[in-house]
């Protein structure tokens, strides 16, 4: 009875050549198999290793640019609910000729306000807010709230503080009130 690679060969399915490297690579498998070594991977496991590495840089590479894409869609979220606030809370009519100075983005501006706005927001009943290079006047607890989300966003918001009211015992000006309103 002749073996499978001779029937092979007699059909000529296969050449002397392929068979004779075939049974090289058998008995170098056995071989090795015998001594304790390690086998050769053969080539087409070679390849599905590669292609599984493939796959799972790739699919790694994709939940990266997902996340991407989700912090990012998330961020114009916040601003643009931030935008609703501001536009929502903020007061109207109060321009007038007093100048008040402040700081954004390490530069000194000055907003011209009225008298009662000026004196809302050095006492803290107001807050100064930007968002996109505009500038919104509102009261503290909305900047409070602005601040929660991003606080960048708000550029002025003092604090009442009760104890600016307590008096010092041995402090020989306490008898002197120095106004919040004072400009130099």
């Amino acid at each position: 009875m002749a073996s499978l690679q001779d029937q092979l060969l007699k059909a000529g399915l296969t050449t002397k050549q392929k068979a004779r490297q075939a049974n090289s690579d058998k008995r170098k498998r056995n071989k090795q198999k015998r001594s304790g070594a390690q086998v050769d991977v053969s080539l087409q496991e070679k390849v599905k290793q590669d292609l599984e590495l493939a796959r799972q840089e790739k699919s790694q590479k994709d939940q990266e640019l997902n996340a991407q894409r989700q912090q990012a869609l998330a961020d114009k979220e916040q601003k643009h609910r931030i935008a609703q606030i501001l536009e929502h809370h903020t007061l109207k009519g109060i321009d007038g000729d007093v100048k008040f100075n402040f700081t954004q983005d390490t530069k000194v501006k000055s907003l011209f306000i009225d008298e009662k706005t000026h004196t809302a927001l050095t006492k803290g009943v107001l807050a100064l807010c930007a968002l996109d290079q505009s500038l919104f006047v509102v009261t503290s607890q909305t900047a409070d709230k602005i601040a929660t989300l991003d606080a960048t966003c708000v550029l002025v918001n003092y604090e009442t503080n009760q104890q600016d009211q307590a008096v010092d015992e041995d402090d020989p000006y306490a008898e002197y009130q120095i106004p919040d309103d004072l400009m130099w």
